[in-house]
């Protein structure tokens, strides 16, 4: 539970697609979960959008690349 005392569920397809929409309006996306990368991946991948991606020890970062 959180500070409301409500239940939170986390949703890492929800959340993968919202990096991705983040992504598509030009932003940066960090994730740290191997599972939310992997489904930021397959999405990105299936969109056919470029990214640099930075990994690190501690997660990704997906960087938008202006196709030329």
């Amino acid at each position: 539970m959180d500070v409301t005392g409500k239940e939170m569920v986390l949703n890492r397809k929800e959340m993968a697609l919202e990096k991705v929409d983040n992504i598509k309006n030009g932003l940066s996306a960090f994730a740290e979960s191997k599972e939310v990368i992997e489904l930021i991946r397959k999405e990105l991948e299936k969109s056919n959008i470029h990214v640099h991606e930075d990994a690190t020890e501690i997660g990704s970062w997906f960087i938008p690349v202006e196709d030329v």
